[in-house]
């Protein structure tokens, strides 16, 4: 009686279940996408001055009881820094009070830019803003009511915001205007770290939202 040859098959292994495939796409898209948001933040993060600005805006961070946090101090300290070669700037500060807050961030910042030696008559106090793109509109608002030229504005933040705020800038300013930015360090290096991760996030959710 002839035995019945069988026939093997190399190991090849179990394949993956679809929706397991379906997932690692999905998360290989995101992570990719991700890093192109990331690379764009990155490269905001720059000085950039054209013209000659005669406005000065300062955006708003978190307070703490004792005065500025760090991330705000380091904005207000590169504000300071440039000030003191351009000293005859409009400034705004621009920032309201959070819940968590003992006074508004533009008061705050009032404060410390007046104990550096700005005189206060030149500082506009915009404190009714809760986000970036309040800060922008806001400001905006309180530069007409003013009857400030604005169309030369160098904007102060630190590095990781200012991809965002050029992108929110354009959709607020109406008519030619050139706008300049100041990076300022991030000098606490957890909320650097938290930052870097979420500005990615919160360019896609303004880019889609902020309107």
């Amino acid at each position: 009686m002839r035995r019945k040859k069988q026939y093997y098959r190399p190991y090849e292994g179990r394949r993956k279940p679809a929706w397991l495939l379906a997932l690692l796409a999905v998360v290989l898209v995101l992570a990719l996408g991700f890093v192109v948001l990331l690379g764009l933040v990155l490269t905001g993060a720059r000085d950039s001055v054209t013209g000659q600005p005669q406005v000065m805006v300062i955006l708003g961070c978190k307070v703490e009881s004792w005065g500025p946090s760090v991330l705000l101090q380091d904005r207000l300290d590169k504000a300071l820094d440039y000030l003191e070669d351009h000293p005859d700037l409009t400034i705004v500060v621009s920032g309201g009070q959070g819940p968590d807050e003992h006074q508004s961030e533009a008061q705050c910042m009032f404060d410390y830019l007046t104990d550096h030696g700005v005189d206060g008559d030149q500082i506009l106090l915009e404190d009714r803003s809760h986000n970036t793109w309040e800060n922008i509109r806001f400001t905006q608002e309180l530069l007409e009511q003013e009857g400030v030229d604005a169309s030369q504005v160098v904007v102060v933040s630190n590095g990781f915001h200012l991809t965002r705020v050029r992108m929110l800038w354009g959709r607020v300013w109406e008519g030619e205007y050139t706008l300049s930015t100041l990076a300022a360090p991030s000098s606490h290096v957890p909320s650097r770290l938290k930052m870097y991760i979420r500005e990615p996030l919160a360019l896609v959710k303004s880019y889609f939202f902020d309107r």
